[in-house]
């Protein structure tokens, strides 16, 4: 394939007429056969047949009917321009278009000039179409006579407009001068051959999955015991049950390594005369610890059991033997039929028998389901709308077969056989799903299909999972490592006291070596074990419990994050996740609910080319002056207004004082109403055949004949109406795409002016949608109606062959104009996503929404700016998703370089193929190469995927926000779940971690409480590790010093009692009231969340740095006061003590040291923490005194007697008192002051300006040299003769990819100009992948166009200015 275009021939040609017959015929003959045989013969066919006729050429027939340049997609750059305009000027002239192929003719005829689908002949049989093959070039043939042309378009992965919604100019005039002229009309012979098709297609099973014959189904007998016994309705949420509640904490306590290792050690102290240190100071402290845990984990667990039994014990009428009785929803289950009133959840998921509402109707709020508070309709099938009362449900037999229960919300296949009666078909239409709540309807009968934990609520949610903390891990795997050490030192131990034993046990044979319990490796070993056990802070775990108990009070308190409006405070569901808040680095969020209020306004419209404002009353716009005046253009304006007032589905609701509510599906329906209200067309009176309006104080009636529905496929909504004047149009809004695509030739008067508006209303945020009308002949109707009849009771492709009866009727259209609404976002959404983001958070959204909507809520919260490409994939096949995924992908990783500045936008059915084995790790890479990811109507399960995705491929620290039940799955699935209580129900603020009433409250919660969670839990369980290391690691250096005996240097309650008491408050003081900043400067400058996203305060290098500290610092404290203690007189009058003494000694050093040590590393200081530190040194003494003299009172401490006499009266130790904590802590202060003043970081660099409450701005402005070595580069950097500089280009939305550009900025030289440079990007030698990677994610900040930067000199002695934006 040479040069930019590939010529093409096809040869379109149907097969002979023979052919299909004997295709027909075949299937005929299958009748005889077995019924079995026959059905899968018939699938066959029929699975053929649809292959040929939807498959073979999708986009052109089956979907938009665009062009038919989608017959070749893979060429390169579409069909030649001049290929395109000879078949365009066959179809003019009348003549028909043959594209060849290859040599084996393989071959697509159209052939029909009359054929609403320009694809199908009119005059022979609806034939199938051959599947083109193999296209090769050859010379272009152009014969007989076709409605369709050939258009050219260059295939581009953006969007051809700046906010991702609107057709280019350029592209749009190509494309729909050609389509507008297919001469778009139906025969009635056609419609006919199609309704005879869908005839046909009744014998055929779902595609969907049921088939009567396969025993994939579910039979429930109506008034008549079932054969199977289905489950009950009881749901449950919680984590535990009585049964369970003991195996599954225990397991969850003992996944912790230091609980099984402390288990061990009192399992090992009770062998006699092995523990040195007694049978109980660690059994006790750790069943201490087992209960507190367990206390904690109950009350927790009980919140959810009664939620649980609050909706398990809500009552329901059942019809049982021949009257109602009232019975909880737990003794629900499959077959029953019961009565919901108005204002009440639906308790299983239920097929709609009747109503109180005419035909069966009734209105829905599925808020709980997918996030929308807007009402929605459901109707029951004909059949049983007028079961009305209770004799006649009793009177009702036969059964329901349906599928098997799925989490598939928006599906559902089934049929209803009553006795003696035709089969009828039911659809999602006739489902009522648990979570919904019925809303303006006084009651519905329904029998349940689905219940408790098979419905498609609770199969959309899964387990409450164990959740933990990536610190507990990174904990467990550091514990896993000293116990490592742990053993080696015991057995260095044992083995120098074997050798020591052998060696001294006959000189020295006044200590009684010899014995078997001394000679003995293995008791030597257990010895030291068990002494050195401590190691290991067994308090750590308690500490930590109590610790986030309570920073989960402090946020259930946090004023600032209580909504009034709602009454509803922040909430920590669980408090086992407070540090994870802090270490986030991807959310993933939910749209409606969670984004936005879900109120939309009327903002602007565009009528025949001119744009018009709602004014304060209807007489006063232009709009309506322009009607009473005549205006030229006042009969569009009408027919613009009408439309806005009868195509739709709302519900209105007159109030006793006259005003009208509008209930509607959409909050966009509910918004184009209102806006037509606001020009004084205003629908009050809607009933299940017509709808009526006040147009101007004028009442008109329309018919609705059909409703053509909305669907993210079709992205178009039309209503079939008989208007008071006896004409029969369709009113059609939707995206501009599908409309302008289905533009008459005589129906474009006004599609520039109004192609210019939409862009303007585009680029203010504002959701926007094109509104057309047609006129349709009463005979092309009727057979239309007929077709479309057959094609929504058909159980074979039900939805496709819908939509392919609304694509034949939905033609030849008239543009009217235009409409702009605006989506509501919540207060502070775009603050709060711009603050994230500048904290290095990636968000991603996850919606069940229309794409459009998905995509302008991202620019209305600035989460997609206007620079940005927009990347969209909507592929119906795994082919086409790999296709488009590697396309897109080989772009950007092979531009220059990781700063794809694109937001990638994909709907559900591409995602469930871009999720498949083969294709999740090209989709995860793209993914993570875009700056932003919206996908759109995603179900709950695949957003639960696409976290794990993320969450298991970058290791990173994942949060879900969602306010609905469908983002139950997605919350539970990442590493925290976040629910937005209040409106939207409880289901997501009951399966999340963490609930707050508004999307805005998030910054505060992750930059504020987040941060400071991360930074106490982090110094707690460093200093934890550092005190007890200091303290029991000189049992070691005592070894060494006492020839490996294993003599204890301390008391063994005082070491008991060290974790518990003397040391348990500073730690307690770190997590509760360290902060580095004020809540304010953290809201202020989220770039200070990095250093907890980024783990800097505790990671392996400084957890191994605070061991080797503290290793440092038991030096010290034992040879220093045993240098002091060499002589053993200590006393003014020569007596002498034993080693107890020099113990007591040590040991009151390490407490002073240990409390010291806190108050170094003490950021923020209260009174409290003030308590904590020298209220510790004070209870030590404290104790001292006491309990040196309980014994004989109890018996108890007998070696302990006097100790405090001994110990106070020698001046040694006050010597010691002053001397041994400055000294082993000069270390730390000279580090410290090292770190402060060459390596500053910018957090210490804040706080210290904070003190000094100077400007923080200037030092947020500064480089920080600690900061990914950045002093040391810019000192290699700048002195150099060029400065490398790297930025990307910025790409316009219709432009390709391009490659990072390199440019050279000559360093300042005496003589020139003054210069300032803005540093975009630094890439240097010491930078590494992980670096580059995480720095190209980043939104670029600068103040100016890169391509501005020029080569300039700076004058003599002026700044060469560097200005970094981290």
């Amino acid at each position: 394939m040479s040069g930019n275009y590939q010529r093409q021939s096809l040869e379109l040609r149907s097969p002979d007429n023979g052919s299909v017959d004997d295709a027909d015929g075949r299937v005929r003959n299958l009748l005889g056969s077995t019924a079995s045989q026959r059905r899968r013969q018939q699938r066959v066919a029929q699975q053929r047949q649809d292959s040929w006729f939807r498959h073979s050429m999708p986009p052109a027939i089956n979907r938009d009917f665009e062009s038919l340049e989608h017959l070749t997609p893979r060429v390169s750059d579409g069909l030649d321009e001049q290929l395109a305009a000879s078949v365009s000027h066959s179809v003019h002239s009348g003549g028909s278009v043959t594209l060849c192929g290859r040599a084996d003719h393989s071959s697509i005829h159209l052939n029909s000039a009359n054929s609403n689908l320009g694809f199908i002949d009119s005059d022979t049989p609806n034939t199938p179409v051959t599947p083109v093959s193999g296209l090769q070039p050859a010379p272009a043939s152009v014969s007989t006579s076709a409605a369709g042309t050939l258009s050219s378009r260059r295939r581009s992965g953006y969007r051809k407009d700046s906010k991702g919604s609107i057709l280019s100019r350029q592209s749009g005039r190509s494309r729909v001068s050609v389509l507008a002229n297919r001469g778009l009309r139906m025969t009635a012979s056609f419609l006919r051959r199609k309704r005879t098709e869908y005839e046909d297609d009744e014998d055929f099973t779902s595609s969907a999955g049921y088939d009567p014959d396969d025993g994939q189904r579910r039979v429930i007998n109506l008034n008549a015991p079932q054969s199977t016994k289905y489950c009950n309705n009881r749901i449950t949420t919680a984590k535990y049950s009585f049964i369970s509640f003991l195996p599954a904490f225990l397991f969850e306590q003992f996944r912790r390594y230091s609980n099984c290792f402390f288990l061990l050690i009192a399992m090992l102290q009770q062998i006699p005369d092995v523990s040195p240190t007694g049978r109980y100071t660690t059994l006790v402290p750790l069943m201490f610890i087992l209960s507190v845990s367990a206390i904690k984990e109950i009350i927790e667990d009980i919140k959810r059991h009664r939620a649980d039994n609050e909706i398990n014990h809500r009552t329901i009428e059942r019809l049982d033997s021949g009257s109602w009785v009232t019975v909880r929803w737990s003794e629900l289950t499959v077959g029953d039929i019961i009565k919901v009133t108005i204002n009440t959840f639906f308790p299983a998921d239920l097929i709609l028998l009747s109503s109180s509402e005419p035909q069966a109707m009734c209105f829905i709020e599925t808020a709980n389901l997918d996030g929308e508070t807007n009402l929605k309709i459901r109707q029951g099938c004909p059949a049983t709308a007028g079961l009305l009362e209770t004799k006649d449900l009793l009177r009702l037999e036969g059964k329901v077969e349906c599928e098997l229960p799925n989490r598939h919300l928006y599906e559902f296949n089934g049929v209803l056989k009553e006795t003696g009666k035709p089969v009828v078909a039911l659809g999602n239409d006739q489902v009522l799903q648990r979570g919904a709540m019925l809303r303006n309807t006084a009651w519905v009968f329904g029998v349940v299909v689905y219940s408790g934990q098979e419905t498609k609520l609770m199969k959309n949610s899964t387990s409450a999972p164990l959740k933990r903390s990536t610190v507990d891990k990174l904990t467990n795997t550091q514990i896993l490592m000293l116990f490592m050490i742990l053993i080696s030192l015991c057995i260095t131990s044992g083995l120098c006291n074997l050798f020591w034993t052998r060696e001294h046990s006959e000189t020295d044979w006044y200590l009684g070596l010899t014995d078997f319990k001394s000679m003995s490796l293995g008791y030597n070993l257990l010895t030291f074990f068990i002494l050195y056990n401590n190691l290991i802070p067994i308090s750590l775990q308690v500490t930590l419990e109590l610790v986030r108990f309570l920073q989960a009070i402090f946020i259930n308190y946090d004023i600032e994050m209580y909504h009034k409006e709602s009454n509803t405070p922040a909430m920590a569901r669980t408090s086992n996740l407070n540090e994870e808040l802090g270490m986030v680095k991807y959310i993933f969020s939910d749209k409606t609910g969670t984004l936005t209020q879900n109120v939309m306004e009327f903002k602007k419209c565009s009528i025949a080319g001119n744009s018009y404002v709602p004014e304060r009353t209807a007489e006063e716009s232009l709009a309506v002056q322009n009607i009473l005046s005549r205006h030229p253009t006042s009969a569009v304006i009408e027919e613009f207004l009408v439309l806005l007032s009868v195509c739709h589905t709302v519900i209105p609701e007159r109030k006793d004082n006259g005003s009208i509510i509008y209930h509607a599906a959409s909050p966009d329906e509910r918004a184009l109403v209102e806006g037509a209200q606001k020009f004084g067309y205003i629908f009050d009176t809607r009933t299940p055949e017509y709808v009526e309006i006040n147009a101007l104080g004028e009442r008109k009636r329309y018919e609705v004949l059909n409703v053509l529905e909305f669907t993210s496929t079709r992205k178009r909504m039309s209503l079939i109406v008989r208007t008071p004047d006896n004409k029969i149009k369709l009113f059609c809004k939707g995206a501009d795409t599908v409309i302008y695509e289905r533009l008459a030739p005589q129906g474009q008067a006004y599609r520039e002016q109004t192609l210019r508006h939409l862009e303007e209303f585009a680029s203010e945020g504002l959701r926007t949608l094109c509104l057309a009308v047609t006129d349709i002949r009463p005979d092309v109707y009727e057979e239309w109606r007929q077709t479309f009849h057959k094609a929504s009771t058909a159980l074979q492709n039900r939805e496709s062959k819908l939509e392919d009866a609304a694509n034949l009727i939905e033609n030849n259209l008239r543009l009217l104009g235009a409409t702009a609404i605006e989506d509501r976002l919540q207060d502070g959404v775009p603050e709060t996503i711009a603050s994230l983001l500048d904290a290095g958070i990636f968000i991603w959204v996850l919606t069940g929404d229309k794409q459009e909507t998905a995509i302008n809520i991202g620019y209305s919260c600035r989460l997609i700016s206007q620079s940005m490409g927009i990347i969209i994939l909507n592929e119906e096949s795994l082919d086409a998703t790999r296709e488009g995924i590697q396309r897109y992908y080989g772009d950007y990783k092979s531009s220059s370089a990781k700063d794809a500045n694109v937001a990638l936008v994909i709907d559900g059915t591409t995602l469930k193929y871009a999720l498949s084995c083969d294709l999740r790790n090209d989709f995860q890479d793209l993914c993570l190469l875009c700056r932003v990811v919206i996908c759109c109507r995603v179900s709950p399960m695949q957003k639960a995927e696409v976290v794990e995705m993320v969450t298991m491929s970058t290791k990173a620290v994942t949060l879900a926000i969602g306010d609905g039940a469908n983002d139950v799955a997605m919350i539970q699935k990442a590493s925290v779940g976040i629910g937005i209580s209040g409106v939207e129900g409880l289901q997501a603020a009951c399966a999340s971690d963490y609930s707050i009433a508004q999307f805005r409250y998030l910054q505060r919660l992750l930059l504020v409480h987040g941060a400071w969670n991360y930074a106490r839990i982090s110094k707690l369980i460093l200093y934890s590790f550092y005190k007890n290391v200091c303290l029991y690691v000189i049992e070691l250096w005592f070894a060494v010093y006492s020839g490996w005996s294993g003599q204890i240097l301390f008391e063994r309650w005082t070491i008991g009692l060290y974790n518990v008491l003397f040391t348990a408050m500073p730690p307690f003081a770190m997590g509760l009231f360290e902060k580095f900043c004020t809540a304010e400067t953290m809201l202020r400058y989220p770039l200070l969340y990095k250093t907890s996203q980024n783990a800097k305060l505790f990671n392996v290098k400084v957890f191994w740095i605070w061991i080797f500290n503290a290793l440092l610092h038991s030096v010290f404290l034992f040879w220093l006061p045993l240098a002091a203690y060499t002589g053993e007189v200590i006393w003014r009058d020569g007596k002498t003590s034993d080693y107890l003494l020099m113990g007591n000694l040590v040991y009151t050093y390490v407490i002073v040291t240990v409390c010291l040590k806190a108050g170094l590393i003490t950021n923020s200081w209260t009174w409290l923490t003030h308590l904590a530190i020298w209220g510790s040194i004070v209870m030590w003494f404290a104790f001292l005194l006491v309990y040196s003299h309980v014994w004989p009172t109890f018996n108890l401490a007998s070696n302990f007697r006097g100790m405090d006499i001994q110990l106070l009266s020698t001046p040694v130790f006050y010597f010691g008192l002053l001397l041994v904590p400055i000294t082993t802590l000069l270390v730390d202060v000279i580090c410290k002051l090292i770190h402060n003043t060459v390596f500053k970081t910018l957090t210490e660099a804040v706080r210290e300006t904070e003190i000094r409450r100077s400007d923080i701005s200037e030092v947020m402005a500064e480089p920080r040299s600690s900061d990914s070595n950045l002093g040391q580069n810019l000192g290699r950097l700048v002195p150099s003769r060029q400065v490398l500089l790297t930025y990307r280009k910025l790409r316009r939305p219709k432009e390709r990819p391009s490659a990072d550009r390199n440019v050279r900025v000559s360093a300042p030289q005496p003589g020139d100009e003054e210069t300032t440079l803005r540093v975009v990007n630094l890439e240097m030698e010491s930078d590494s992948d992980n670096a580059q990677r995480s720095r190209q994610r980043q939104p670029w900040r600068g103040g100016h166009n890169p391509s501005a930067i020029k080569d300039t000199r700076s004058a003599p002695g002026s700044p060469f200015t560097g200005t970094l934006h981290m």
